[in-house]
């Protein structure tokens, strides 16, 4: 069986359009077709439901793509630990990183790459449940995401910080006096928050249901550069992680400060699949995880 032909299924289960598919691997509508009838016949099963067009996958289907997605990946570590046995470690790391973590991708990226000088590190913006999928489908070498509230199952953790939510206003807004502010302050403002397929906001709702409060925000977004910036154009407020708070500069058109009574702090960590054996890329990782040194104003592990 070649391995070809599992990359054209696993590529055609992604993407769900043989268009699509066949350009993520470099050959033409005909040849994937034609692979994926080879392989078809190969396993003596129909994998594919289509008539036109790409339908979904067959019961056999989805069966067999996860043996599909790790037979890909086993030789592909295969092929990375034979290249790298006696050299530095090259090709691509994937990471998968929610929002809230973004601020700490920088740091993260330093050591690895002092680690790793020959290493090439690509970023995605993804939720919590599509760093745990990615993962599981070998779409990532690592993650960075939440560690205990829907905690992602067979992996491995590293924990890096606690997360600490901050209170964002614009200057003159009506809090410049404030030291810190309370929650039924906070929830009558015309507040922008994450929307609700996000795990940032389904922690914050959870903690606010706690105490007896629910948020109605005037817009959502998933990501916290949309929310800073509804908020620096006027008209709005935010709640943010700490880290983002951390890259306004001081004394600009931000007012930013801590709740009164906080929520209990979220930890957040590198994950990496549990499998063994674990490849290079993600041994690197968990290794960098490890090394990072983080600012102060991160409260650690």
């Amino acid at each position: 069986m070649q391995l070809r032909l599992l990359e054209y299924f696993v590529a055609l289960a992604r993407e769900g359009h043989f268009a699509r598919a066949a350009t993520a691997c470099n050959v033409t509508q005909p040849t994937l077709s034609a692979g994926i009838a080879a392989l078809e016949e190969q396993l003596g099963k129909r994998l594919i439901d289509r008539d036109r067009r790409f339908i979904g996958l067959t019961e056999e289907g989805r069966a067999a793509l996860p043996w599909a997605q790790q037979a890909i990946a086993m030789i592909d570590g295969l092929a990375h630990a034979a290249e790298t046995a006696r050299g530095p470690l090259r090709g691509t790391l994937r990471l998968g990183a929610i929002p809230a973590a973004m601020p700490v991708v920088g740091h993260f990226a330093r050591t690895l790459g002092a680690a790793n000088p020959e290493l090439t590190l690509s970023v995605r913006s993804l939720t919590s449940r599509e760093i745990e999928q990615a993962l599981a489908a070998f779409e990532l070498d690592a993650g960075l995401t939440y560690l205990d509230h829907e905690p992602p199952a067979q992996v491995i953790a590293v924990p890096l910080y606690t997360e600490r939510a901050m209170f964002v206003a614009r200057a003159g807004s009506g809090f410049d006096d404030h030291k810190a502010v309370d929650w039924p302050d906070v929830l009558t403002q015309p507040l922008c928050l994450l929307h609700e397929g996000m795990q940032n906001r389904r922690i914050f709702d959870t903690n606010l249901a706690g105490r007896g409060f629910a948020a109605h925000p005037k817009a959502t977004a998933d990501s916290y550069v949309a929310l800073l910036a509804m908020v620096e154009a006027g008209g709005f407020a935010t709640v943010v992680p700490e880290g983002y708070a951390a890259l306004i500069p001081a004394g600009t058109w931000a007012r930013i400060l801590p709740f009164a009574e906080p929520f209990p702090a979220s930890r957040v960590g590198l994950v990496v699949l549990d499998r063994r054996p674990s490849s290079q890329l993600a041994q690197a990782a968990l290794a960098a995880a490890h090394a990072v040194k983080l600012p102060r104003s991160y409260r650690h592990r």
